[in-house]
């Protein structure tokens, strides 16, 4: 997933370089590369917080449980 990510911004930056202007390089860099990775790190990311927001409440529960039972 990262690697896509690495590509297209690598690809975005030498299309900001090419621009005429450096507001135009900005604006190139923003919304071809910056926000639409952060997008899609954001929508494809949302598994991996919710595995990971699972098995950190799991663990709480299982040491809730095992403090009640000691």
């Amino acid at each position: 997933m990262y690697i896509i990510a690495i590509a297209w911004l690598y690809v975005v930056v030498l299309m900001a370089a090419t621009e005429r202007s450096i507001t135009a390089s900005i604006f190139t860099l923003m919304f071809y590369g910056i926000l639409p990775c952060a997008l899609l790190l954001w929508v494809l990311g949302v598994k991996h917080r919710r595995h990971y927001s699972n098995k950190t409440s799991l663990h709480k529960n299982m040491h809730d449980a095992h403090s009640e039972n000691t």
